[in-house]
């Protein structure tokens, strides 16, 4: 099992582990086709965006993935950079699950967050993700509120 920071060379198999991931968590069957923005605009920003994402690779094919999103807002007393992260993405293939692979994923961009100076990664946890989370640190916030705006609630 090889666990790596994904470049643009990666784009197949992060596009497959992306779609896979997405087919699992909205309960789609494994055929399910996406729309062709869907598709690009992932692509587009797996190679353009200001982001890292790490795969886990077993004999050439990904079969976990977790990426974290950049993104800056006004310095605040708490975060005198401004810099901030997403965590999202966060995927381990059924077959590789419980063995530390989306621990270890997370903790390499928890690492690589650091290094770029940010001060806060945010996340939206499912209720299975939650103990992972709270087992590296991350507390829920009573402070934040979120209005979702898009047409599709799904990720």
């Amino acid at each position: 099992m090889e666990l790596r920071k994904a470049t643009c060379e990666d784009i197949e198999m992060l596009m497959d582990i992306r779609l896979e991931m997405l087919r699992v968590v909205n309960n789609l069957s494994p055929d399910e086709a996406f729309s062709d923005e869907l598709v690009d605009r992932s692509r587009r920003y797996f190679l353009e965006g200001d982001q890292t994402t790490v795969l886990a690779i077993d004999n050439g094919r990904a079969v976990g993935c977790a990426s974290i999103s950049y993104f800056r807002i006004m310095p605040t007393y708490s975060h005198p950079t401004g810099k901030r992260g997403h965590l999202m993405n966060v995927y381990t293939n059924s077959a590789y699950r419980r063995q530390g692979i989306a621990r270890e994923m997370v903790g390499m961009l928890i690492e690589e967050a650091k290094a770029r100076r940010v001060t806060e990664i945010s996340l939206d946890a499912t209720e299975s993700g939650r103990p992972l989370y709270e087992s590296l640190g991350f507390t829920a916030s009573e402070e934040g509120m979120a209005i979702n705006i898009g047409r599709n609630n799904n990720d």
